[in-house]
């Protein structure tokens, strides 16, 4: 998932085979989109933080991806995402383009929470598992079909727009984490083993315990208590950073409804007219959701 507090730009081992596997499955998704005139909604692994979808959507071109990152200390709801993907839909549509790919990280889940889960009507949630938390309190996602929550809520946004979508959902998990490694991850590993092995043999394996970091070319090792939560006591969680100009270039390569998109008269005027609404009404409705 790349989320261990390493430092910048250095990977966890397995990221780039799961990465590489997710690209090939979503790029073959894209032209299966293109030639059959639909939507896919793939639900990519990664609980904690959205690497894994960004770098699968970016790489993949994806028409756009959605991280638990991007919504900050707010959490998101259902209908927020969901008026996301509308909005893409809609911009797609406004240029004449009926078809597109959207990257869901499952952590999306874990940051709409067992609270804003539970908001659903009586009887919904029910409709796609159940709520059920491992022995470390983190939510069993397989438990939840998230996939289909999100197409379900996403189909009735469609309706009430009258715009007839063909809607399928797909999740990318257990096979990520089975793939043999591209070079990538077989030399790093190797590098990472023969690492470890010479610190345990060294003066300071007996003086604190570490995680094996290389970073340019050279073994670092970094000491558990440095990665420790003090508050959770468990590994701190390293998240994208949409701060950087790596999420800022993936960003301005998604389809997304933009501020700008609604503050443009000639752009206004084609979403508009794509859902029958005038200028107005488009921009209130979906002001909230850019």
């Amino acid at each position: 998932d790349n989320d261990l507090p390493l430092p910048p730009s250095v990977p966890t081992f397995g990221f780039e085979t799961a990465r590489q596997v997710g690209v090939n499955l979503v790029s073959n998704l894209m032209e299966d989109a293109r030639t059959c005139g639909r939507w896919f909604l793939v639900v990519s692994m990664g609980r904690a933080a959205g690497h894994l979808a960004l770098g699968i959507g970016k790489a993949s071109a994806a028409t756009l991806t959605i991280i638990p990152e991007e919504f900050g200390s707010t959490a998101p709801t259902l209908d927020g995402i969901c008026d996301i993907l509308l909005g893409s839909i809609i911009k797609r549509r406004s240029r004449g383009q009926e078809y597109g790919v959207a990257v869901l990280a499952e952590g999306l889940i874990e940051a709409i929470g067992e609270k804003g889960l539970g908001a659903m009507a009586e009887g919904q949630l029910a409709r796609y598992g159940k709520v059920v938390r491992d022995p470390h309190g983190n939510l069993r996602m397989g438990e939840i079909d998230f996939g289909r929550m999100i197409k379900d809520r996403l189909a009735e946004k469609l309706a009430e727009f009258k715009l007839d979508v063909t809607l399928t959902e797909k999740e990318i998990g257990y096979e990520l984490r089975c793939a043999d490694p591209v070079p990538f991850d077989a030399e790093y590993t190797r590098d990472l083993g023969y690492s470890a092995v010479k610190f345990l043999l060294s003066e300071d394996a007996s003086k604190f315990g570490a995680i094996i970091s290389l970073i340019d070319g050279k073994m670092r090792p970094l000491p558990f208590e440095t990665m420790i939560d003090p508050v959770t006591k468990k590994l701190q969680t390293r998240r994208v950073d949409i701060s950087s100009e790596g999420y800022e270039c993936a960003r301005r390569y998604m389809i997304r409804l933009e501020r700008k998109d609604l503050d443009d008269p000639t752009r206004l005027a084609s979403l508009a007219a794509t859902v029958n609404l005038s200028p107005e009404a488009f921009k209130t409705r979906f002001l909230p959701s850019t």
